[in-house]
């Protein structure tokens, strides 16, 4: 599978970015079942993602691609309403600038994986023609 070790190393720097989402983001008075809630999505979610890219699962590419995506548009709301309102931190507004970067690469890399898969194998290439027999008229 072309691409393996970038969506691989873009779904480790997700999860760990992930991990640092959760404890830098949220408050401890958070209800446990949220929390455990984001760290599927966030740390659990790319991991289980890589290794269905390390088996070499076709599907998986395309896997990343939406979670590239939905991760995309959610670090882009975050950024605008940081930007926007009263609330955030320069710590969430850097990490989710991150995460953007992240999930815009790993949409790009995952489609390109993707589309590689689509594509086949090349068919194998003719041989060349034999020689001319030394005993043929053609050879004179």
């Amino acid at each position: 599978m072309q691409h393996q070790g970038t969506l691989l190393l873009l779904l480790v720097a997700l999860g760990a970015i992930g991990l640092g989402t959760i404890q830098h983001s949220f408050s401890p008075d958070i209800l446990q079942t949220t929390r455990i809630l984001w760290m599927l999505a966030l740390i659990v979610g790319p991991l289980a993602l890589g290794g269905a890219v390390l088996i070499g699962w076709t599907w998986a590419t395309m896997a990343c691609v939406i979670y590239g995506t939905v991760g995309l548009a959610l670090d882009l709301a975050t950024v605008i309403s940081i930007l926007g309102g009263p609330g955030g931190t320069n710590g969430t507004l850097a990490l989710s600038g991150i995460s953007g970067t992240a999930n815009f690469l790993l949409i790009v890399f995952g489609g390109r994986a993707f589309w590689s898969c689509l594509q086949g194998s090349p068919p194998p290439e003719s041989r060349p023609p034999n020689p001319p027999s030394p005993f043929s008229s053609s050879a004179t």
